[in-house]
C-alpha cells in the first residue's frame, strides 16, 4: 500500500491537492523542490530499483533522491493514490546529444477531463512544468525559464512531440544551454510496459555510454532558481544571484550534499565516489 501521508509530508504539502490541471501542478512543484535528482548509488556500484515499494523506502523514507525512473515512479504511485488517470511514457534526452539517443528517461501522461497533460518530476537537467499536451502549449518554470511542446517525426518517431526550453543557463546543469529554443526530450504517447521502463532503467544505471554511468550529477530545483552539482563543479542559480565553484575538499563536498540537496553520505561512501584521488 503506498502511504499517501508520507509522501505529502515528504514533499512539504500540508493539504491534499485538488484533482485538476492547478493540483498536477501543485504536487509535481513541491515534488521536485522537496526531493532532489541524483544518481549516486549509481556511481556507487548500486543497483537501482524502480518497483513502488522500493523507490518508496529509498526516496520518502530515507530521504534521499533518484533519476527518473524512481521520481516518476514514485510520483504516478501518488497520482494513482490521489485518483488522478496518469500513465508512464519514455522520451529521448536530446541535450547534448550527437545521434540518436536511446529511451532512457521517463515522464507521465495525466488526462484530467479528457484533457491529456504532461507531468515530469524527474527532469534533472532543469524544471519542466506541468503542460498541455497540445501542439504549441508554452509553460513557464518559476526560474523564468519557457517551455514550447511540438509535433515532431523526425525527433520522436511518427505522432511524437518535442519539447523545448527557452531560459537562462544557470538554472539547468549546463547542457543544451545555448541561445533560443533548446531541444529537451521527445517522446511518443505509445503505451509503456513495465519491462520497457525496466530495460531503460537497466541500460541508464550499467550501460557504459550512460551519462549516469561516468558523471555523478546531483541538482534540486529552487522556487525561483536551481541548484546543481556535476562531478566537482558546484552551481546555485537562485532569482539573481549566481554562485559557482570547483569543489576539491571532500569534506566541502559531503557538507554541500547535505545542507543543500538534503543527501546525507558518509565519508566513506564520498570517497567511493572517486571524485577526490
Amino acid at each position: 500500500m503506498f502511504d499517501l501521508d508520507a509522501y505529502l509530508a515528504r514533499i512539504d504539502l500540508p493539504a491534499r491537492p485538488t484533482r485538476d490541471a492547478a493540483g498536477l501542478s501543485r504536487i509535481q512543484h513541491a515534488h521536485r523542490l522537496a526531493i532532489p535528482f541524483e544518481n549516486l548509488d549509481v556511481r556507487l556500484g548500486r543497483a537501482i530499483a524502480i518497483d513502488g515499494a522500493s523507490v518508496a523506502a529509498k526516496l520518502v523514507t530515507a530521504r534521499r533522491g533518484g533519476y527518473c525512473f524512481e521520481q516518476n515512479r514514485l510520483l504516478l504511485d501518488a497520482l494513482a493514490a490521489l485518483d488522478f488517470s496518469a500513465r508512464p511514457l519514455l522520451a529521448r534526452v536530446w541535450l547534448g546529444a550527437t545521434a540518436t539517443p536511446p529511451l532512457t528517461h521517463t515522464l507521465s501522461l495525466v488526462t484530467i477531463d479528457g484533457q491529456h497533460w504532461i507531468a515530469d518530476a524527474g527532469f534533472g537537467g532543469s524544471y519542466a512544468p506541468v503542460m498541455p499536451l497540445a501542439d504549441g502549449a508554452q509553460g513557464e518554470a518559476p526560474d523564468g525559464a519557457r517551455f514550447l511542446l511540438v509535433r515532431d517525426d523526425e525527433r520522436a518517431g511518427e505522432g511524437g512531440w518535442l519539447l523545448l526550453r527557452d531560459g537562462d543557463p544557470t538554472t539547468t546543469d549546463g547542457r543544451g544551454a545555448g541561445p533560443g529554443w533548446q531541444p529537451q526530450y521527445s517522446f511518443t504517447t505509445a503505451e509503456v510496459h513495465d519491462s520497457d521502463l525496466a530495460m531503460g532503467n537497466h541500460w541508464s544505471m550499467s550501460a557504459p555510454a550512460s551519462r549516469f554511468t561516468n558523471v555523478t550529477v546531483t541538482s534540486i530545483i529552487l522556487p525561483r532558481g536551481f541548484a546543481s552539482l556535476t562531478d566537482r563543479q558546484y552551481r546555485r542559480r537562485a532569482s539573481e544571484t549566481t554562485a559557482e565553484a570547483e569543489i576539491t575538499d571532500p569534506r566541502v563536498y559531503r557538507m554541500r550534499l547535505s545542507m543543500m540537496f538534503g543527501i546525507d553520505l558518509s565519508a566513506e561512501e564520498v570517497t567511493e565516489l572517486g571524485l577526490f584521488g
